[in-house]
């Protein structure tokens, strides 16, 4: 998903997460700082900042279903191209938490 489909339409990130939390060997992946993680997520994410995720042991396969979102929709589009770099084949760009209806977490985990 593009910047501009996360900020004017495209997929939905409250079906996309309740399709993550409905999916086995689902990962919701958090792709923001430690500080905005921990100022606000959505339940059950894991939080891999961007700048680590070419090193993170993001899945247990290759093939884990993976829901990818930041802020805005940028850096998880980044991440996503990377994920695919390293042979992750199911990874998913599901936008930006901005647009998140849900209750939000805080502190970190």
């Amino acid at each position: 998903m593009s910047l501009l489909a996360s900020l004017f339409g495209g997929p939905d990130i409250n079906d996309a997460v309740a399709e993550a939390r409905a999916t086995d060997g689902a990962v919701l992946i958090d792709v923001r700082t430690p500080g905005e993680f921990a100022e606000g997520h959505i339940e059950g994410a894991v939080n891999i900042p961007l700048d680590r995720i070419g090193h993170a042991l993001v899945a247990p396969t290759p093939a884990a279903p993976l829901f990818v979102y930041c802020a805005s929709g940028a850096r998880s589009d980044r991440a996503c191209r990377e994920l695919a770099r390293r042979g992750y084949t199911a990874a998913r760009n599901i936008g930006g938490i901005g647009r998140w209806r849900g209750p939000v977490v805080t502190g970190a985990r």
